[in-house]
């Protein structure tokens, strides 16, 4: 039976070794879901690497992102740069990152990952490829760097947003899209992301949907997911889910994460499918 909507998922971990012994299986599942494209996420040189080789295997389906990770920012150097850019010049590449700021974990020291974040940043700038950024406990240092840039900022995604609505609308101010995950069936927060997705704070013309597989599990039958929210999950999102766990996410998650994002947003999932794919089409000069 076809898809009911088309989705693209723009932030999944496929070059993750989770994937390596059934990664065809995992492709055709996600299709099967109605996923049409997918962004595999580099976070190092050598995950860039491979999420590269595994877009030139799939080409039309699986694309790349290169970049280095907020994580692995201690061993960015003088080199990192001119290896992204070379890997970027593929035209199976559609984004520098995964790239940002992360001072909830402090994995490097954050002032090593404020010059690897920035040194991307001009990257993606000098080439005008999209920015696919991670960002935790770091809104201030993100905006002013960003903001120094912003006379040639490229098409910019916040991926995997877990913040407060009013992070959400600065960026949204500034003319950047939000990336949601499954993480939003455990958003505890007051003004969190379900806040901003009910209060209409994250309108549709911004959003862009990602599974970050193999992690961010939709947990959608949680007994903290409202009610109202578990009926409008379809038999079609949860024949999916039963391939994905909290060991291990897949792409065709995807469905039940847009579902969960209309619900909240109390509009029709085909609605929120289609101007997601829209919005990542354009994003990444995709067609």
């Amino acid at each position: 039976m076809a898809a009911p909507y088309q989705l693209v998922d723009i932030g999944a971990n496929l070059a993750h070794p989770n994937y390596n012994k059934d990664l065809d299986q995992v492709i055709e599942r996600a299709k099967a879901a109605g996923v049409v494209k997918v962004m595999v996420t580099g976070t190092s040189m050598k995950s860039s690497k491979n999420a590269l080789e595994l877009a030139k295997k799939h080409s039309g389906f699986l694309y790349a992102t290169a970049g280095v990770h907020p994580h692995d920012a201690k061993e960015f150097t003088e080199t990192t740069v001119a290896e992204l850019e070379q890997l970027a010049a593929a035209p199976e590449c559609v984004a520098i990152g995964e790239c940002g700021l992360d001072f909830n974990r402090n994995f490097s020291p954050q002032d090593q990952q404020r010059t690897a974040f920035e040194a991307q940043v001009e990257l993606a700038c000098k080439l005008g490829k999209p920015l696919f950024i991670h960002e935790r406990e770091a809104h201030e240092d993100m905006v002013a760097i960003l903001s120094r840039h912003k006379a040639n900022l490229p098409p910019t995604v916040i991926h995997c947003f877990t913040g407060f609505s009013r992070e959400a609308q600065k960026y949204i101010e500034m003319g950047l899209h939000i990336g949601l995950t499954g993480f939003l069936w455990k958003d505890r927060l007051e003004d969190g992301v379900q806040f901003a997705l009910k209060n209409g704070l994250i309108p549709l013309d911004r959003l862009v949907i990602e599974t970050d597989a193999p992690y961010m599990y939709p947990k959608v039958n949680d007994k903290k997911v409202p009610k109202e929210v578990k009926e409008r999950i379809s038999d079609h999102a949860k024949t999916f889910l039963k391939h994905c766990s909290f060991d291990r996410n897949e792409p065709c998650s995807l469905a039940a994460t847009c579902e969960m994002i209309a619900a909240f947003m109390n509009v029709p999932a085909a609605e929120v499918a289609l101007k997601t794919t829209d919005n990542a089409m354009r994003i990444y000069g995709l067609s």
